[in-house]
């Protein structure tokens, strides 16, 4: 291996002692940029430092990420933490222990190729000298560089990787509060933002008397359109809040909001059409969607001795800090961002905002720990939302009903909107200090890092010709940004949907028109697993009420590959009653870790085909609560069988967004059967069931 080879989180930090430390005895201090989300990845990656450095996985610590201690790896995003993060991580260990291996040679005076070692202890022919890692890591220079040419262990010698090990961070949670949610410490002022009602509404006036009259022990803290409550009673902070419009008027000021420019539209194109013989052309699309963690955002800032730390769940504490320090004048040398882990959060939810509103006040009360918690309608109604999305196919068939050609025109709100962005700050307090800061051009991701509105807009199948167009549309003021799986989840709902349609139209089994445009032996296999496990197609007529549907992606097109299979029910509404899986995620790091990930995605997939969705009036978002937002229940759960297809030797892919858009297209797709009637738009809810059958 060649520096050429290197990960990127090793080009960007390369010291070697950015990335572990051997100071407390007997234990080994291993620090990454990536952040442990809920998805199990402070496991997995323990698990990768303890395999090379031969540890017991006992030993191992994994600190929090830290902007001042540990390196900078970007954004925790995309499903790459064991891609990047691992295989950089790997290689660090891997030369770590290579280096203790040569200070101890150097001490016994023999070669390194004649010593070994076993949790810590230096061995020479199988014995064990008086060295351990700990005594030698005084000997190694930590500055030096890793360079990804020390041999990695082999894997027929894994005894900890492909384990499924419990969780190294459940204590924390279950035992000691480990939530960012549930940090109070001595010297805390509990905080509320009173948010713009609408983006980038004006403050016009507050009725100071009656605040002052009600809530006596409250100070406020306004800038421009920023206000802020404060008060050591953390209830009376949020009564206050819920009072705000007994005494904060606000007022729209016309052509204020203005819509970014965007990139031109992407377009690709590959071969030719031969003759067609059947046209289609469908739309499919999803609304808006929040994030909905189920514990609100929250942090904690504290500004002393002109440093600002700032104690965030957000998923790119890196970037965070530079937009904080340049929205509020600090240079970067005074801002310290530290990870604390939420309770919930795939994707740009409020964690960011939450994180500078804090910065913000702590500001203005040095010496005092702020801790801002955000209410579920703040959650629900004011942190960025999941694109609303539409994608057109027009596709042909010939004479013997294979794909002539493949047209896609996809339209999608921001999925790309996170802070620093695109050369934005893009975060809401940022705006109601200056409207100025109101992003002005907005791109969508790069192909390189999977896309944003493009993500599965190509399809997987072997077509003779393709066009695949994606365009970015800023009119709405609706605030976009990330959310799990992206423009994958809308895209494969379209594509797998459009399959099963093109099937019918060439009088074609779903599952055999698709493995006759499939030449990919890894996504044949999960397709025919998921099948295989599920006796598809089963033995349900289609308009019955009850029926099967099936799926199948390959995340970015270049992730993990899964194949669902849905059956559902129908009636007044739609129960999925169960859900076959078959996966392929190339080596699993820890199974029972990529079964939780698949699984969780899936239940959350399950929820946004069924019930979630957002419809702006007016380019404004109601105050929502669950009442007005469900979300799928315990009681509502499918049953769900998972199988993966494991390759020892295939490199590991990341799990966490590869179930979003087969779940929701195979639930479509079982849906239509079940009905004998399409849906096309998402969530399936009540009103389009209706409709559909009206239709009929």
């Amino acid at each position: 291996m060649t520096t050429n080879a290197l990960p990127k989180s090793l080009l960007d930090n390369q010291a070697l002692g950015r990335w572990v430390s051997f100071a407390e005895p007997g234990r080994a201090l291993i620090r990454s940029g990536k952040v442990e989300l809920g998805q199990g990845i402070a496991t997995a990656l323990a698990q990768i430092a303890a395999e090379e450095l031969e540890l017991d996985l006992g030993r191992i610590d994994l600190a929090a990420a830290d902007t001042d201690l540990g390196p900078d790896e970007g954004l925790t995003a995309g499903s790459q933490s064991v891609e990047i993060s691992g295989a950089a991580l790997r290689l660090a260990m891997a030369q770590a222990r290579d280096a203790l291996l040569r200070a101890a040679a150097h001490r016994l005076g023999c070669d390194p190729k004649d010593l070994a070692c076993r949790d810590g202890t230096i061995l020479a022919g199988n014995a064990a000298t008086s060295l351990d890692f700990w005594q030698l890591a005084a000997d190694i220079d930590w500055q030096q560089p890793v360079t990804g040419t020390v041999p990695v262990r082999l894997r027929q010698h894994y005894a900890l990787v492909g384990q499924s090990v419990p969780r190294i961070d459940l204590a924390a949670r279950i035992l000691n509060g480990g939530f960012i949610q549930d940090l109070l410490p001595p010297d805390v002022l509990h905080a509320r933002i009173l948010r713009q009602p609408f983006r980038l509404a004006r403050l016009k006036e507050i009725d100071t008397a009656w605040l002052t009259r009600r809530y006596p022990d409250l100070t406020f803290l306004r800038q421009a359109d920023f206000l802020a409550l404060t008060g050591d009673d953390e209830y009376r902070v949020h009564a206050a809040q819920l009072d705000a419009d007994k005494f904060v008027t606000w007022e729209e000021v016309p052509d204020l909001w203005q819509p970014a420019t965007v990139a031109p539209a992407k377009q690709t194109t590959l071969g030719s059409t031969p003759p067609v013989a059947k046209t289609f052309t469908a739309c499919y699309s999803r609304a808006y969607i929040a994030h909905a963690s189920i514990g609100p955002s929250c942090a904690l800032a504290k500004y002393a001795d002109g440093h600002l730390i700032i104690r965030s769940h957000s998923q790119g504490i890196f970037p965070l800090k530079g937009q904080i320090g340049k929205i509020l004048g600090l240079a970067p040398d005074r801002v310290r961002v530290i990870h604390v882990p939420g309770a919930g959060c795939y994707g740009h939810n409020g964690a960011d905002d939450a994180a500078l509103d804090a910065a913000i006040v702590a500001l203005r009360h040095p010496g005092r720990t702020i801790r801002v918690q955000w209410s579920r309608t703040d959650e629900l109604s004011r942190a960025p939302l999941g694109a609303a999305m539409s994608a057109r196919i027009d596709a042909g068939l010939d004479a013997e009903g294979r794909i002539t050609h493949w047209r896609t025109n996809v339209i999608s709100a921001p999925h790309a909107q996170r802070p620093g962005f695109g050369g934005e700050v893009n975060l809401t307090s940022a705006e109601a200090l200056d409207p100025g800061r109101l992003p002005k051009a907005i791109d969508d991701l790069p192909e390189i890092a999977g896309g944003g509105a493009s993500r599965n807009a190509t399809p997987i199948y072997d077509l003779p010709h393709r066009e695949i167009n994606v365009a970015l549309d800023t009119s709405s003021p609706i605030r976009t940004s990330s959310l799990r799986s992206l423009g994958a989840h809308l895209n494969v709902f379209a594509i797998e949907s459009a399959m099963d349609e093109l099937a019918a139209l060439a009088g074609a089994d779903p599952l055999d028109f698709r493995l006759a445009h499939l030449t990919d032996p890894r996504c044949r296999a999960v397709l025919q697993g998921a099948a295989d496990m599920s006796c598809w197609p089963g033995g349900h007529e289609i308009g019955t009420g009850r029926g099967m549907g099936l799926a199948v992606a390959r995340y970015k097109n270049k992730g993990a590959w899964l194949a669902a299979v849905a059956e559902v029910t129908v009636d007044e509404m739609v129960r999925v009653e169960k859900l076959w899986l078959c996966v392929d995620a190339g080596l699993l790091i820890n199974p029972a870790g990529a079964r939780n990930q698949i699984e969780g995605g899936t239940v959350q997939a399950v929820s946004w085909a069924l019930k979630e969705g957002i419809q702006p009036e007016d380019g404004r978002v109601a105050a929502l609560t669950w009442e007005d937002y469900p979300i799928l229940k315990f009681s509502e759960v499918p049953q769900i069988e998972t199988r993966f297809i494991i390759d020892p030797a295939a490199s590991p892919l990341g799990t966490g967004e590869a179930s979003q858009g087969p779940v929701t297209a195979a639930i479509g797709n079982a849906v239509a059967r079940a009905l004998g009637q399409r849906i096309r738009d998402l969530p399936l809810i009540r009103d389009r069931l209706v409709a559909a059958l009206d239709a009929l």
